[in-house]
Order: structure tokens, then sequence, then C-alpha cells
């Protein structure tokens, strides 16, 4: 059964918000965009600020959930990122890109009713050189 994508989206990222909550993480922004890219979430986790992806799927048939974060969508993130830096007095914080991958286990009316949750910490970083 086919999903709304953005329904989906919109439930993954809230239950990503309290998953994080959670575990401790202060949350500073939800959905920051610069331009056309956009950040999901930044949380800082102790003195780490975390800028995090979450991607949520309704079944494996298209993979799953973390392998859409494909090298392209890391560079916008990290584009993101760095204009989000400009925008505080430290702009040299100790920083982090996660992903959370969400894969909804039941669906009643397009809403999520069970779900498993993965937390990747450090999933990927702006090459430098």
């Amino acid at each position: 059964m086919d999903h709304d994508p953005h329904s989906l989206g919109r439930q993954g990222e809230l239950l990503a918000a309290e998953y994080l909550a959670g575990k401790g993480y202060r949350i500073i922004v939800r959905n920051y965009r610069h331009r056309r890219n956009e950040i999901d979430i930044i949380a800082f986790d102790g003195r780490t600020l975390c800028f995090i992806e979450v991607k949520t799927r309704g079944s494996l048939e298209k993979g799953h959930p973390v392998e859409s974060v494909t090298p392209q969508k890391q560079k916008e993130i990290i584009k993101a990122a760095r204009s989000y830096l400009l925008t505080l007095e430290n702009r040299e914080p100790d920083c982090r890109f996660d992903v959370i991958a969400i894969l909804a286990d039941a669906m009643d009316n397009d809403r999520i009713r069970s779900f498993t949750i993965e937390h990747f910490i450090d999933a990927f970083w702006e090459e430098t050189g």
C-alpha cells in the first residue's frame, strides 16, 4: 500500500525529535532552511552540535531509509549547516552529522502505529582538503 510520503516524513520527524529528547538531546531548531537546502533537526548532544537528517519509510521496498542520504544529499545538508553556523557567536563548535532512519512497522490510515528507529551517529562528515 502506498502512503503519503509528506505525512510519513512529518510523522517521522516528530518521532525522531521525541526520541532525541528522550536521549537527553536539546533540540534547537526543526526544519532549518537555507535556500533550497534543509536540515530536519539541529540539536545539542552535550556540547556537540548535531545536524540530523531524518528518513522515514513505510517499507523496505525502495531500500533502507539511510540509503536515501546520498552523497548529493549530504552536500546539501553540509551547505545548510555552514549557513547555520554563521548565525552563531561561536562559529566553530564541535559538530557532527547524524541520520535517523525510521521504518514504519504498522500503519493505520497513513498514521504510524509502530516503528523501528535507528540512529546513525556521525553518519557522514565534510570532506576537507
